[in-house]
């Protein structure tokens, strides 16, 4: 599957966004053609997970891929823990702070080759990266390609019934004219992201500190769980390794 070439070299270029990654805050912003600006949160991200990231987490279950991970701290969050993770990002920025913060990442688009194909237990889609390509339908099949049959999908939607597509720019206030390439994205509620989910079982929405979140589980001819893992079950001890089959392995030997 071929990259959508304008996203992952706008985000990737995106100078406000690298400065705002280094800086720790913002402001920034998504501007629309038209001028509308959609904050994004880029002191949450570079903290370390809180409370409703904590609990998201929980939820996961074996192996997890972290798309758009951005600065990195759920893929921390989880090395913390002793959870298989790897965040892929197409900013060389992000990737270098996942890193810092002792996580592993690798800067690569959603839709290049990737370690670990259709072995994920589960994928992330966190802070709006359902939009990510602006093509819902295709990000979902991607997802259920990187997934093991039966694998979670765990999605972050936004906290109103929008089904929205545009072409936007990442700026900052100096900038909020836009001077970058514009590229497709997507805004979806829970409602909307189930529209498009129709080859996938719902497996649980919740609300949590004005954040929305919906569970999918990619269909597969042999028994899954209707609800994501619960929380006891889902450690993952040291011993428990993928085996290292290539040198994009996500968990390469030590």
């Amino acid at each position: 599957m071929s990259t959508p070439p304008t996203t992952a070299l706008a985000w990737a270029t995106a100078d406000p966004y690298t400065a705002a990654l280094r800086a720790g805050r913002g402001p920034l912003f998504l501007r629309r053609a038209d001028g509308w600006l959609l904050p994004l949160d880029v002191e949450r991200w570079c903290a370390r997970a809180d409370a409703v990231d904590r609990d998201a987490l929980d939820r996961c279950e074996g192996t997890v891929l972290d798309v758009g991970c951005g600065p990195g701290r759920l893929v921390a969050e989880l090395a913390l823990r002793g959870r298989v993770s790897l965040g892929i990002d197409v900013s060389r920025a992000a990737v270098d702070h996942t890193q810092r913060l002792g996580g592993r990442a690798l800067r690569r688009s959603v839709f290049e080759p990737l370690p670990g194909e259709g072995r994920w237990g589960t994928v992330l889609l966190m802070d709006g990266n359902i939009g990510i390509g602006g093509d819902p339908r295709a990000l979902l099949d991607r997802a259920a390609a990187l997934l093991r049959p039966g694998g979670l999908l765990i999605a972050e939607t936004a906290p109103m019934d929008v089904d929205e597509r545009a072409h936007v720019q990442v700026v900052g206030l100096t900038d909020a004219r836009g001077t970058h390439a514009l590229f497709p994205w997507a805004r979806l509620g829970t409602r909307a992201l189930h529209h498009y989910a129709q080859d996938w079982q719902r497996a649980g929405q919740w609300t949590a500190g004005g954040r929305c979140f919906a569970a999918l589980r990619s269909r597969s001819t042999r028994s899954a769980s209707s609800s994501p893992e619960p929380p006891k079950r889902t450690a993952v001890i040291s011993s428990q390794r993928v085996r290292n089959t290539s040198a994009d392995s996500p968990v390469p030997n030590r």
